[in-house]
């Protein structure tokens, strides 16, 4: 009992830590509560943190930030309207065919299949070749029975998803313009004695505001080397695929990991094993080696790397709280713990 009553003497006799202990937990409580309902602001406020490098660069070039902030506005809605309108339409189109085309992969799998039972019979029989094929039938059927269910109450995501391009807009937008006169009123409910909550949010605001643009640009680079890669080798559904393993950069290990699979499936099932296969993996390959060999290191080398064990653990908690947006903020939450670990001072006494 002594002891742990010296540790609260060490670490929390300071007003200030309390103050900041107090906030984190307030603020954690909100967004697993919360986080759901608050995502339009989530995502405001990372994309804001995105344009506030463009902002204030054109700022450091002697621009008014009113006139900055509708420059890099007026930017961002001509990307989102590329985005939605010239390439979602072909992502679409190409999801489309390559569900269309399952079946006939099931099948040439299927064939492929049974030459093992006479290559390995002390391996895998014809029973399990079967079995092995039932159920990956019956899976397919699920999904695409989930995917019917989903298709069918889309009205309300459609209502979901036309607030989201009404609010979304809005949010960032003033963001960017009241950002002085938002952390001034913010200012308000911090006690006057604040020098260690400010130190905690200068280390948050470089950390998670260099995080966030260094990934914008790597899912850029990634998308465009897979892009014209797959398109130069004449690989099927290559914005599709391009699009997903960009994406994958967001979960570390994990999301690399899993697209690699629709990207070797379709290769081989158009291909086999020619050349042409190989050569689409050695690409493959080589971007994804220069991607965490060079281009992230270039990027996030002043971001503060997190552990493996960290990155996995943070996908995995924040996963099971908001499912495939936790999973997509999980880096960023779990950046955001670590910077105020590095911020938190080491021994405070009174």
């Amino acid at each position: 009992m002594e002891l742990i009553t010296n540790w609260f003497k060490q670490h929390f006799s300071n007003p200030q830590v309390v103050y900041l202990g107090l906030f984190l937990l307030v603020l954690f409580a909100v967004l697993i509560v919360m986080g759901q309902m608050i995502g339009p602001i989530l995502v405001g406020i990372v994309i804001a943190y995105l344009l506030e490098g463009l902002v204030s660069k054109l700022e450091r070039m002697r621009v008014p930030r009113f006139v900055a902030v509708l420059i890099v506005f007026i930017l961002f809605l001509l990307f989102v309207v590329v985005i939605l309108f010239g390439l979602l339409p072909l992502v679409s189109q190409q999801a489309t065919q390559f569900v269309q085309q399952i079946p006939t992969m099931l099948g040439k799998g299927h064939a492929a299949m049974l030459k093992l039972p006479d290559l390995y019979p002390e391996i895998i029989s014809q029973t399990q070749i079967d079995e092995i094929m039932t159920a990956m039938r019956l899976e397919l059927t699920s999904w695409g029975q989930a995917i019917v269910s989903i298709s069918m109450s889309s009205v309300v995501g459609l209502i979901t998803v036309l607030i989201y391009l009404v609010l979304l807009p809005l949010l960032v937008f003033f963001f960017l313009k009241d950002k002085q006169s938002m952390m001034q009123w913010l200012s308000r409910f911090v006690p006057k004695e604040h020098q260690l909550v400010a130190k905690v949010w200068i280390e948050v605001d470089r950390q998670i505001g260099n995080y966030v643009r260094g990934k914008f640009w790597e899912i850029l680079i990634v998308w465009v080397a897979c892009q014209i890669t797959f398109s130069f080798l004449g690989l099927e559904y290559a914005t599709l695929l391009a699009m997903l393993v960009a994406l994958s950069v967001l979960i570390p290990y994990i999301g690399a990991a899993v697209v690699t699979i629709p990207v070797v499936l379709v290769a081989w099932f158009q291909w086999g094993w020619g050349s042409e296969f190989g050569y689409l993996l050695a690409a493959y390959v080589v971007i994804q080696l220069l991607d965490g060999n060079l281009v992230v290191p270039i990027l996030f080398s002043e971001v503060n790397n997190l552990h493996p064990v960290a990155i996995i653990s943070a996908v995995l908690i924040f996963g099971s709280l908001w499912g495939l947006i936790g999973v997509f903020f999980a880096i960023p939450l779990a950046t955001l713990v670590h910077a105020v670990i590095n911020a938190w001072p080491r021994n405070t006494t009174a």
